[in-house]
C-alpha cells in the first residue's frame, strides 16, 4: 500500500485520454486515482454501431476496474465531481472530497445545440450508451409504426429519417440507416417497403466531411448517393419538434416531415471546464475547451492538467486539434511522462505535439475515406484499414473477438443481432397512427 507522503495524482474521467494517462503511470512512485461517473471506459468510436443494431453496449464498454486491475498503484472511484479547489487542492465530489498534488482532467465533450436544448428530446444525439440505445429505440420503432399506418402522409413520415451535421458520425449514420432499410428489414414487413425510406443528410457546411480534402469528401458524397441517402448541403436548421425539421436555404424556408431526427451537428465541453475557469481564471475557447499552456497545464497551475476534448490545444496548422481518440491518448501519454520526469528531476517535456497518423471515416459496407498525410484514398482499401484500426484500438482482447466475429457475421447476413425495443407498458403506437382502431391489440398476453 502507498505511504501517505506517496504523490497523489488524481485523473477525472475514464475515456482515452483519462485511461491512457492512468496506464502510463503504471511504474510511477505515485498514487494514482481514477475518478468516472461511469464505471466503464467506453469506445465511442463504434458507438453509432450500437445505435444501428450492429454491436451491443457491452461489447464496446470495458469496465475500468478490469481494464486497471494489475495496475497495482491505480485505484478507480465511481463518483461526480461537481467542483475543483485548486486552493486546497481538492476535487469535490457529489458526495466527498478527493485531496491531490498533481490533478488530470480528461472529461471530454457533450452534445450542443447552439442554444436550442429543446431540440435535444427530439434530436438525440451519440455520446454516450444511453444516447446509443435511445436512438436505435427511434429506429427501429419508426418501421414498428409505418407498417401500421395506413394514412400515406404520416407513413412517410415514419419513414424519413433527417441527420443533422455531415461530419464523421453524420456520414457514419446516415450510410448505416440506409443499409437498415435496404439490406437488413427489406423482407421484414408486409405493409411497407422498408427500402423506399428517406434519408436526408442535412448541414450547412458545402461539402460532407468538411475538414477532409475537397477529393476524398467528392468520393464519400458520391458513396452516400448510391446508398440511396439525399445530401442537402448548404442549409441551416432553424426549428426541430416531434414532427420533424425546418430548414433555411438559398431557396427559403422549407419543412422536411420526419418522425426520426439525429443529431450530428455540434459539440461542447464538459460542465466542468467552466467550474475549472471560475476558481482559476482559466479562458476557454467558443464550445467551453480550457486553453491550455503548450504542455497542457493550466496557466498559473502547473499542477492541474486538462487533456482530451476539454483541451483547446493548437495544431501545426492554428486550429485546435480534433476530438478524437489518437489526440487524447497521445496526450494521456504525454501528461504521465511529464509527471514522471518531474518526480525524477529530469527534463520535463516543453510542449506537447501532436502526431497526426491520418484519419479515417467509413461511409458503409466496403466504402471509407482515408487522409494519411500525402496519401488520400477511398473504397475498399480504405474500409480494410477503418475495420483493422478500430478493432486494434478496441481495449480489451475479449471485445475484439466478439466485436470481430459480429462483423463478420454481420457482413455476410446483413442481419443485426441487437435490434430488439424497450418495453415501457402496454404497447400503443401513437396516437396519430390512423391504423389503430381496436384497442384490444394493444393487449399483453
Amino acid at each position: 500500500m502507498p505511504h501517505d507522503n506517496t504523490h497523489k495524482v488524481i485523473i477525472i474521467g475514464g475515456g482515452f485520454g483519462g485511461l491512457y494517462a492512468a496506464k502510463n503511470l503504471k511504474r510511477a512512485p505515485v498514487e494514482v486515482t481514477l475518478i468516472d461517473r461511469r464505471n466503464f471506459h467506453l469506445f465511442q468510436p463504434l458507438l453509432y454501431q450500437v445505435a444501428t443494431g450492429i454491436l451491443c453496449p457491452g461489447e464496446i464498454a470495458s469496465p475500468l476496474r478490469h481494464i486497471l486491475r494489475r495496475q497495482k498503484n491505480t485505484k478507480v472511484l465511481l463518483g461526480e465531481v461537481v467542483d475543483i479547489d485548486p486552493a486546497k487542492k481538492t476535487v469535490i465530489l457529489a458526495d466527498g472530497a478527493v485531496a491531490y498534488d498533481t490533478l488530470i482532467i480528461a472529461t471530454g465533450m457533450e452534445n450542443y445545440y447552439y442554444g436550442n436544448e429543446s431540440w435535444a428530446k427530439f434530436a438525440p444525439g451519440l455520446k454516450t450508451i444511453e444516447d446509443g440505445a435511445r436512438i436505435r429505440q427511434k429506429i427501429f420503432f419508426a418501421f414498428e409504426v409505418a407498417e401500421r399506418e395506413e394514412n400515406p402522409a404520416a407513413r412517410k413520415a415514419w419513414l424519413t429519417f433527417v441527420i443533422v451535421g455531415s461530419g464523421p458520425t453524420g456520414v457514419e449514420l446516415s450510410g448505416m440507416v440506409s443499409e437498415i432499410a435496404r439490406k437488413t428489414l427489406r423482407e421484414d414487413f408486409r405493409a411497407i417497403r422498408p427500402e423506399e425510406s428517406n434519408i436526408i443528410l442535412v448541414d450547412l457546411a458545402e461539402r460532407i466531411l468538411p475538414s477532409y480534402p475537397p477529393g476524398l469528401s467528392k468520393k464519400a458524397a458520391d458513396s452516400l448517393t448510391r446508398l440511396g441517402v439525399m445530401i442537402r448541403n448548404g442549409v441551416r436548421v432553424a426549428s426541430i419538434d416531434e414532427g420533424g425539421v425546418t430548414v433555411e436555404g438559398p431557396s427559403g424556408r422549407e419543412r422536411l416531415d420526419a418522425k426520426t431526427v439525429l443529431w450530428a451537428a455540434g459539440v461542447k465541453a464538459s460542465p466542468l471546464g467552466g467550474k475549472l475557469a471560475e476558481r482559476t481564471g482559466v479562458r476557454l475557447d467558443s464550445i467551453g475547451r480550457v486553453v491550455v499552456n503548450p504542455d497542457l497545464s493550466v496557466p498559473g497551475h502547473p499542477d492541474i492538467f486538462v487533456i482530451g476534448d476539454c483541451a483547446g490545444v493548437p495544431g501545426s496548422d492554428g486550429k485546435p486539434l480534433p476530438g478524437v481518440a489518437p489526440v487524447a491518448t497521445q496526450q494521456g501519454r504525454f501528461v504521465a511522462r511529464t509527471i514522471r520526469a518531474r518526480l525524477g528531476d529530469k527534463k520535463t517535456p516543453q510542449a506537447f505535439r501532436y502526431f497526426d497518423k491520418g484519419t479515417l471515416a467509413v461511409i458503409g459496407r466496403n466504402a471509407a475515406v482515408a487522409d494519411i498525410g500525402k496519401l488520400h484514398f477511398s473504397g475498399v482499401p480504405a474500409w480494410i484499414l477503418w475495420l483493422f484500426v478500430h478493432l486494434m484500438l478496441l481495449v480489451e482482447f475479449e471485445n475484439r473477438v466478439v466485436v470481430f466475429i459480429r462483423w463478420a457475421f454481420q457482413y455476410f447476413t446483413f442481419n443485426r443481432g441487437s435490434r430488439q425495443l424497450r418495453a415501457e407498458g402496454p404497447v400503443r403506437l401513437p396516437l396519430t397512427t390512423s391504423s389503430v382502431k381496436d384497442d384490444t391489440i394493444n393487449n399483453r398476453d
